[in-house]
């Protein structure tokens, strides 16, 4: 795990997974650990994710924290003035900048905490999350249970016919998948 040192430098924390896997729950556990130790914690989240709510980030166990919704990854850097700790949630819905904004915020010694999907329905790296990966000193991968067979899941299996990359939705819409379901769902469907 980590050890706290308020003296080290900045750094970037990722924690992804697929859908269901407990990468918010995580987040937010998180960011409450540095409010009790008297940090100074901004969140945010990108502003088309109103699945639960508009101004909070919010777990499928219905966990919360109040957050800054944002246009785009740009407008992070506009809040974070006087800040210690960063949390971002739904990252692959952000920018490519979203990268260089959690470079730049850790370059200033902020402690940046990052949750999002690594795949996206069709198992194909989601939008900035490798980058993030790669420029991460810390990565945590979460798993959900699959929901066919009860081991391990990593993908986001979408159960409606829809070709956009972006669908919000929860269990009326998704469900965890192993790989070996996932294919052969997909298999199928061929």
């Amino acid at each position: 795990m980590f050890l706290e040192n308020t003296n080290t430098t900045g750094r970037i924390e990722i924690i992804v997974g697929s859908m269901f896997s407990g990468k918010t729950e995580e987040l937010i556990r998180r960011l409450k650990r540095a409010r009790i130790a008297n940090q100074k914690v901004e969140i945010f989240k990108p502003q088309i994710d109103v699945r639960y709510s508009e101004d909070k980030v919010v777990s499928h166990d219905a966990n919360e924290i109040p957050s800054t919704p944002v246009t785009s990854s740009g407008n992070i850097l506009l809040y974070c003035t006087d800040v210690e700790v960063v949390g971002i949630d739904e990252a692959q819905f952000f920018d490519m900048g979203l990268v260089d904004v959690c470079n730049k915020l850790a370059n200033r010694g902020i402690r940046v905490i990052v949750a999002g999907l690594d795949m996206d329905y069709l198992g194909n790296p989601f939008g900035p999350i490798p980058n993030l990966l790669a420029t991460a000193e810390y990565v945590t991968k979460v798993h959900a249970i699959c929901q066919r067979c009860g081991g391990l899941a990593h993908h986001s299996h979408r159960l409606i016919s829809n070709e956009k990359l972006v669908v919000l939705g929860e269990q009326d819409l998704y469900e965890p998948l192993c790989r070996y379901c996932y294919n052969q769902e997909r298999n199928t469907k061929k």
